[in-house]
Formats: structure tokens, sequence, C-alpha cells
């Protein structure tokens, strides 16, 4: 699933070509991709509007339209949203098409359809309950270890299920979950309310690292991830641990162990996150 540095690139991508367009018409080739409100009322209501702006929410592509309307897009495991010419070939599995006045097309396309649609007010969406309550942005300036202590305090579980909870911190997964421990030297399976602050004013700077070091590389392509031109990412290069079980760490050599947490596979050194 795209974490924060694949959205956040995505977003940045579409932020100049968007902004300022508007949505003449909107055709959806697989209706209950929109989870809200009803498809028919969806396309009635996109239809002539104009995008104000677009940004990043945890793991969300938030769309700002007129009157505090906001189209919500979010990946699932398999999503892309892609800014293309008219005449571009049609994908199979596109789900929804957003005619823009320029002549482009901005394309949602999903293969295995864990994505959604969403339309409203932020407000009426929390309360509908088709968004979640969404914990601090890791990458905030205003996020402070102090705060990332206060709420792993908290909680009597694994760490890494702390960092996947996304009403905990936003935006993290499992990669950047397994990055950020592994450059924290914390074992992922270990109590989260046991961490000192000096541990957690390590996993503090090692997240925030892990995901800008993420962003400045265009996210990961370790699956089915592109950017919005259809390109991969870069930093799937530079992984330390995700996705190499049984290999040699880079620091210590020796073999990376596998276990699950909170459902996920985990990937960490024994020797190196004691």
């Amino acid at each position: 699933m795209p974490e924060l540095p694949e959205v956040e690139t995505i977003v940045a991508d579409l932020r100049p070509h968007l902004a300022g367009r508007t949505i003449v018409r909107c055709e959806l080739m697989f209706p209950s991709i929109v989870r809200h409100p009803e498809p028919e009322l969806f396309i009635d209501s996109v239809a002539g509007m104009r995008i104000a702006a677009l940004r990043r929410r945890g793991k969300y592509i938030l769309i700002d339209l007129e009157n505090d309307l906001v189209l919500v897009v979010h990946l699932g495991m398999t999503g892309h949203l892609r800014l293309v010419d008219a005449d571009a070939p049609i994908e199979k599995h596109t789900h929804a098409i957003f005619i823009l006045d320029d002549g482009r097309h901005l394309r949602y396309h999903d293969p295995r359809r864990f994505g959604r649609l969403l339309l409203g007010t932020e407000t009426l969406l929390r309360a509908a309950k088709k968004m979640p309550v969404l914990g601090p942005e890791p990458i905030d300036v205003e996020f402070a270890a102090e705060e990332l202590y206060q709420r792993l305090h908290k909680r009597r579980t694994a760490l890494k299920a702390v960092l996947l909870d996304q009403a905990a911190i936003a935006g993290v997964g499992n990669i950047y979950a397994d990055e950020s421990l592994h450059r924290a030297k914390l074992r992922p399976d270990r109590l989260a309310r046991t961490l000192s602050r000096k541990s957690v004013q390590r996993l503090h700077e090692s997240l925030r690292e892990s995901l800008l070091v993420a962003i400045a590389n265009r996210g990961s392509s370790v699956d089915t991830y592109r950017d919005a031109w259809g390109d991969m990412g870069g930093q799937q290069e530079k992984l330390m641990v995700y996705g190499r079980a049984g290999e040699p760490c880079f620091t210590c050599g020796r073999p990376l162990a596998l276990i699950r947490i909170a459902g996920r596979s985990t990937v960490f050194c024994r020797r190196c996150q004691r």
C-alpha cells in the first residue's frame, strides 16, 4: 500500500497541474469505487467544480474543491492516480476519469479495487465514518518527540503495531515502520510503553529521516506503486530491512529475522535491534 512518501510524491506531482483547473465531468466505469455519496450524486456534484488545492493527510489525497467540498482519494493497495492526455489509451482497471477544462484526464486505476473515492466536507465525511480520525503527521515540524513519547507510553502493545495505527501516527505503513525501527535500533515487538524518552527521541528522529529520504527519492516501488506519470520511485534501492528477510544485515551481516506483528510481515535484525 502506498504510504506517506508515495502519496506525498503524487500530490506534489499533481499540484501544479491541477490547482486552478475545473472538472468538466466525471465518468465512472466501476461505480462502487465511490463510497460516499451515491455514485450518481458524486458525478453530478463534481461536474463544473474548480480545484482550489491539493494536499495530503496521512495516506489520503485531498483535492479541495469549491464550497468546502473535498474529493478524497485513497489508493488502497494497488490504486494509481495519473494525469494523462485525452487520447492516451484507457488502461484496464481504470475505474474513474475526471475530464479537465484543459482537455486532459485525471484517471483512477485500481486492479484490486481496495481504494476508494469520497466527496463531501471533511466534517461530514468524519461524521459519516467514511474517513477515520488520524493522528499527527510525523514529518510535521510541530510533531515533537515528547508527543510521540506520550502516545507510545499509553500503549500496551508492540511498538510496530502502534506505528501502523493511523489514529496514533498518520501515514506510516509496513515499509517505513520497519525502516524507522531499524534506524532507531529498536525491536519491533518491544512493548511501546517501555521505551525511555531517550529511545523515543531516537525513534522520532529516525522516523522523520526515513520518511523525508523516501520523499526525496520519490517513494518505494516495491510492488505496484508508480508516481503520477507512471514512473517508479527510487527508495526501494535503499531499503535497509523491508523485504530482505533472510538476507544479511547491512550493518552486522547477520541474517535478518522475519516475524508477524499486527498481521504484517516484519523484518528486523536481532543483533542491531536489541
